[in-house]
């Protein structure tokens, strides 16, 4: 499986406003500009998310996005689900019919992926964006205390 690029934008479009102060409205210009995201891609982007109600759009001269919702009730599954659709691992998990063999999920195949299927997806429903902030909170911090590190060393060796 697969995710496409709208999706890894969208998961770093949620992430950024889930790492903001609650209800920060921020331009789709910023956004596009702070998280490296080609403007026209992400309002297309935040269609969908706004569609699932994940985003909440504001019109006008002080318009802009932000979360719908508080960031721990927000998934990774929300985000795959409002971009990509339903996504199964093989076609017959949704559409029984689909088998050209004809057994009408009466297989070891069907019955091993329908298991990975609830399990992937029961793993993406319980990560939720409130948690992920606060991870990557911690490693921006490991990551500046670390450079600060480095420079010092560096100063020290001069």
């Amino acid at each position: 499986m697969r995710l496409n690029q709208a999706t890894d934008y969208a998961f770093r479009m949620v992430l950024y406003l889930a790492s903001l102060p609650e209800g920060t409205k921020i331009t789709g210009a910023a956004l596009a500009e702070k998280q490296n995201i080609p403007e026209r891609f992400l309002l297309k982007i935040m269609r969908s998310l706004t569609k699932a109600g994940i985003m909440k759009s504001y019109r006008g001269v002080e318009g802009g996005f932000a979360l719908q919702r508080a960031p721990k009730d927000i998934t990774l599954f929300d985000i795959i689900d409002a971009v990509e659709g339903q996504t199964e691992l093989q076609r017959c998990l949704h559409d029984i019919g689909s088998c050209s063999r004809g057994c009408s999920g009466m297989c070891s195949i069907y019955a091993a992926f329908a298991d990975i299927q609830r399990d992937l997806a029961a793993r993406l429903k319980s990560i939720d964006f409130e948690t992920l902030a606060k991870q990557e909170a911690n490693l921006r911090m490991v990551h500046e205390a670390e450079a600060q590190l480095t420079a010092k060393k560096e100063a020290a060796e001069k």
